[in-house]
């Protein structure tokens, strides 16, 4: 059972960046939009007030979506 919290949060992971990608192929969003939508989660996770524990947790999820926006995986990907 403690994996399934693991696949739920690696499902809604890929599920939220297949929309942007899918967003930004079709330009609905520019890249700059993504962009600022990546870091305004990032930052929400960084400035969480929530119980040491919990800020672990945030902290990892900022970790991860810090790290698409330093990989640029938007700006390196071609359109289909």
């Amino acid at each position: 059972m403690s994996e399934q919290p693991d696949a739920a949060g690696l499902a809604a992971l890929s599920i939220c960046e297949a929309l942007l990608l899918a967003l930004h192929d079709r330009d609905l969003l520019p890249e700059r939009e993504i962009i600022g939508i990546l870091r305004d989660a990032a930052e929400t996770h960084e400035n969480t007030k929530e119980p040491e524990l919990e800020r672990q947790v945030h902290a990892a999820a900022a970790d991860l979506i810090n790290g698409i926006l330093q990989g640029g995986i938007l700006l390196r990907r071609t359109k289909l």
